[in-house]
């Protein structure tokens, strides 16, 4: 271990107010992005579930391979535009869809039980 490492790892100093305040009000708004994209995937979520209902209701499949594949392309074009990793936002979306299509063939399986119990 050099001595800086040495200086940095066994430092006791407490940082002056004007770091800790910074670091709080940084924090603080790290809190309300993390409320915003939690709200903001509830509203989505909202969205695709209407997708998987009409889907399943007018019998066409849970995916839309064409379509994620032109969403992950615009994504990687936004998240390089915003100096984000556009892999990182790939796999993000990628995370989604897969929670999106797990969804919609949920809603399709009831979609399904519900005609063949109510057809008898």
């Amino acid at each position: 271990m050099t001595s800086s490492e040495t200086d940095r790892t066994h430092r006791t100093d407490q940082p002056d107010d004007s770091v800790t305040e910074e670091l709080a009000g940084l924090r603080d708004s790290i809190d309300n992005i993390d409320a915003a994209v939690v709200h903001m995937l509830a509203e989505r979520f909202k969205c695709t579930q209407r997708v998987g209902r009409l889907k399943a209701d007018h019998h066409l499949p849970p995916a839309d391979p064409a379509r994620e594949a032109r969403q992950i392309t615009r994504l990687r074009e936004l998240a390089q535009d915003a100096k984000l990793d556009p892999a990182f936002a790939e796999k993000l979306l990628n995370f989604i869809i897969a929670e999106v299509i797990r969804h919609h063939e949920r809603i399709a399986d009831e979609v399904s039980t519900r005609n063949d119990t109510g057809s008898r």
